[in-house]
């Protein structure tokens, strides 16, 4: 050894890139949180070299090259398609759909629920921030009864535009046997790696069907502040947005099937 060069290379999380960039999301936006967890899961599980993760448009799309992992850029709403084609072409890979609440529950909803119904055998991650972000704070499917944004700055009136969407239920509902639904946060990172994890998991072991709803932040759009980001996140969203397993394969771990 000369001039201090370290024997032995620092241990990185190899599903990060070499340069470990910082992610292209707004300060404070929940994403970051959600892709952090998701790369400790894949490094754990050593899924590197089998991963495909599919991102769609709108601020998941910021995440195409944030991993050192195959990827994919969908048009809106169309990533669960994008990676069941991939999965039913390559069954040994791993495939990821990141969307956000409006790819996922709106103009990709039949998408998701079609897929879920099928039990088809990829992983659907979803963020839910309760708006569009990236266009401005628009309504979104989720948007909570009585909250502001950019086309509903009175709050929104369910009398005028109906209650927000359930997807995870949803979901839940259409699901067979051998799928796997939850519903984590930001605000839980323990608990959403968790998750996070069993589902990957679930698809390894081709049981059906995997999704995980993230109820996620954007302070930028809800224009708050950092006590009040997370007071939303953490306790008015759950109200409407219940955290937890619905679905759970019979044979995972032993637990026995959960269905909410």
């Amino acid at each position: 050894m000369s001039k201090g060069i370290c024997p032995v290379e620092p241990v990185m999380p190899t599903s990060w890139r070499k340069d470990n960039k910082p992610h292209k999301f707004c300060p404070g936006c929940g994403h970051g949180l959600v892709l952090k967890c998701l790369g400790q899961v894949v490094d754990e599980l050593d899924l590197q070299d089998k991963v495909v993760f599919g991102c769609d448009i709108g601020c998941s799309l910021l995440a195409w090259d944030f991993f050192n992992l195959d990827a994919v850029q969908t048009h809106h709403g169309r990533t669960t398609p994008v990676m069941t084609g991939i999965k039913r072409s390559r069954p040994e890979l791993i495939c990821i759909a990141y969307m956000g609440d409006g790819g996922g529950y709106s103009i990709g909803v039949q998408h998701l629920v079609s897929a879920a119904a099928r039990n088809e055998k990829i992983t659907a991650i979803l963020a839910n921030n309760t708006q569009y972000a990236m266009t401005g704070g628009q309504m979104a499917p989720t948007t909570l009864p009585g909250q502001k944004t950019e086309t509903t700055p009175y709050g929104r009136d369910p009398e005028l535009t109906g209650f927000p969407l359930q997807g995870q239920e949803m979901v839940s509902a259409v699901c067979r046997e051998g799928a796997y639904v939850a519903r984590g946060s930001v605000a839980n990172q323990r608990q959403l790696k968790s998750y996070l994890k069993k589902a990957l998991e679930n698809q390894l072991a081709q049981r059906g069907f995997s999704f995980v709803e993230v109820l996620s932040t954007c302070p930028t759009n809800w224009r708050t502040n950092a006590a009040e980001t997370w007071e939303f996140v953490q306790e008015k969203m759950p109200e409407y947005f219940k955290l937890g397993e619905t679905r759970r394969p019979a044979d995972m771990r032993g637990e026995g099937l959960a269905n909410g």
